[in-house]
C-alpha cells in the first residue's frame, strides 16, 4: 500500500512516530542511550528550529509532538534525528544494519482538544503500555518531568567527523572539540499559549494525574496488580523484541470534531488532486505546478528510444 502524500499545513502541530526494525528494544533506556538521544534532538532543534511540545522515547519506538512551519522543516529535523540516533545507538548496542523499520509517520493535530489529548498520550506512554505506574518514572529520554516540573533536558552531541580526523592524524580526540552539550527547549502548545509557565505546568500535571487514575482503575478492573517496572525495563536485551506489537492503522488527522476532520480531509483531497495533476504534466514533459508544501517527484526516466540524433 503506497504511503499517503505528506501534507503539513503551515504552522501545524504534528504527532510523529518512529518504530525500530522488528520492534526490537534498541532504544532501551540507559544513561548512555538517554544522553545520546537528547544530544541528537537538541542539535536537530538548533539546526532546524522545530518547536518541541513533548516527546517520549520508548524501548522500541518514539513519539513526539512538534510544531513546524512547513513539511520540509519537519522532514529535515526528523531525518537528522533518526539518522543520528541510528548511528549512535547502533554503535552503543553493536547493532549492524538499519535501526528504524520505515520512514517516520506524522499526523496533523488539528484542534485544541486534540492537542491536549495527544499531549497526554505522549507524556503517559509508559502508563498506557503497562510498564510503569507513574508517568514520571519512565527511565528513558522523555519530556514528562520537564513539562511537569521544569527540569532541564540536556544531552551530548559527539562530533564523529572531528574524532575521525584526530585519530587519522594520530592524535587522541579532545572532548572539548568533539563533544558539545545541547539543551532541548520546550514550547507550550499553541492552544494553551496564553497560560503562564506555572499554569501550563499545572495543566500538564493535571493531565498526567487524570491519566494515572484512569489507568490504575482499569488495571484494578482487569485484575492486574503490577506493572513491568523500571528494573525489568532496563534489564531487557536491546536485540530482543516483544512477542507481538501494535500495528493499528494511523489516522490522517487528529481532530475532536467531525467538522474539523471534514475540513482537513477536504484540504488534503485538494492537495492530492493538485499534486496528481502536476505529476501528470511532469510525466508528459510539460510545466508542472506543484502545490505549496509538496515534495515533487524526481524527473521521469528518459527512454533512449525516444531520443533522436
Amino acid at each position: 500500500m503506497p504511503r499517503p502524500l505528506r501534507f503539513v499545513p503551515a504552522g501545524a502541530v504534528v504527532e510523529v512516530t518512529a518504530r525500530t526494525v522488528g520492534s526490537r528494544f534498541l532504544l532501551r533506556p540507559d544513561e548512555t542511550t538517554n544522553n545520546l538521544v537528547l544530544g541528537v534532538v537538541g542539535r536537530a532543534q538548533e539546526l532546524y528550529g522545530v518547536r518541541i511540545f513533548a516527546f517520549t522515547v520508548m524501548s522500541n519506538h518514539m513519539h513526539a509532538l512538534l510544531g513546524v512551519d512547513h513539511a520540509a522543516q519537519l522532514a529535515g529535523f526528523m531525518q537528522h534525528v533518526l539518522a543520528n540516533i541510528s548511528k549512535e545507538v547502533g554503535r552503543h548496542h553493536r547493532w549492524q544494519g538499519p535501526l528504524w523499520s520505515r520512514r517516520y509517520r506524522s499526523i496533523v493535530v488539528a484542534d485544541a482538544e486534540s492537542q491536549a489529548a495527544r499531549l497526554r498520550y505522549v507524556v503517559c506512554q509508559g502508563l498506557e503500555e503497562g510498564l510503569i505506574d507513574r508517568a514520571e518514572r519512565w527511565p528513558g529520554a522523555s519530556t514528562t518531568v520537564a513539562l511537569m516540573r521544569g527540569a532541564p533536558l540536556r544531552g551530548v552531541w559527539f562530533d564523529r567527523t572531528a574524532e575521525f580526523e584526530a585519530r587519522r592524524r594520530g592524535l587522541r580526540p579532545d572532548p572539548r572539540r568533539t563533544e558539545r552539550v545541547y539543551r532541548v527547549g520546550l514550547s507550550q502548545l499553541p492552544a494553551f499559549a496564553d497560560k503562564t509557565t506555572t499554569e501550563y505546568r499545572a495543566f500538564v500535571r493535571e493531565l498526567v494525574q487524570q491519566q494515572e487514575r484512569a489507568v490504575s482503575a482499569n488495571r484494578r478492573k482487569e485484575g492486574k496488580t503490577s506493572v513491568l517496572g523500571v528494573r525489568r525495563i532496563v534489564a531487557q536485551d536491546p536485540h530482543a523484541a516483544p512477542t507481538d506489537s501494535d500495528r493499528s492503522p494511523a489516522p490522517l488527522v487528529h481532530a475532536a470534531s467531525r467538522a474539523v476532520r471534514a475540513a482537513f480531509h477536504s484540504a488534503y483531497r485538494a492537495f492530492v488532486d493538485a499534486f496528481r495533476t502536476a505529476a501528470a504534466c511532469l510525466r508528459k514533459g510539460l510545466i508542472a505546478d506543484f502545490p505549496a508544501g509538496a515534495f515533487p517527484p524526481s524527473l521521469p526516466f528518459v527512454d533512449p528510444e525516444s531520443k533522436t540524433t
